[in-house]
């Protein structure tokens, strides 16, 4: 069983410490921005193509 640790990572010295994506910079935050704002997955995977479409959807899986 995937847990969120599989897929985000807290570091006090990346992005002042939020939540990112493993292997990135990119905050969680910014896909639930997005996705709040009505811009599909695939709109934010071409913003952030350093997280993989995996990551995203099992994110959003985990946290709902």
């Amino acid at each position: 069983m995937q847990t969120l640790a599989s897929y985000i990572t807290v570091n006090p010295k990346i992005q002042f410490g939020k939540p990112v994506f493993k292997g990135t910079r990119v905050p969680v935050e910014s896909l639930f921005w997005h996705l709040e704002k009505g811009i599909s997955l695939n709109s934010f995977l071409e913003d952030f193509p350093s997280v993989s479409k995996n990551q995203a959807e099992a994110v959003i899986e985990l946290l709902q």
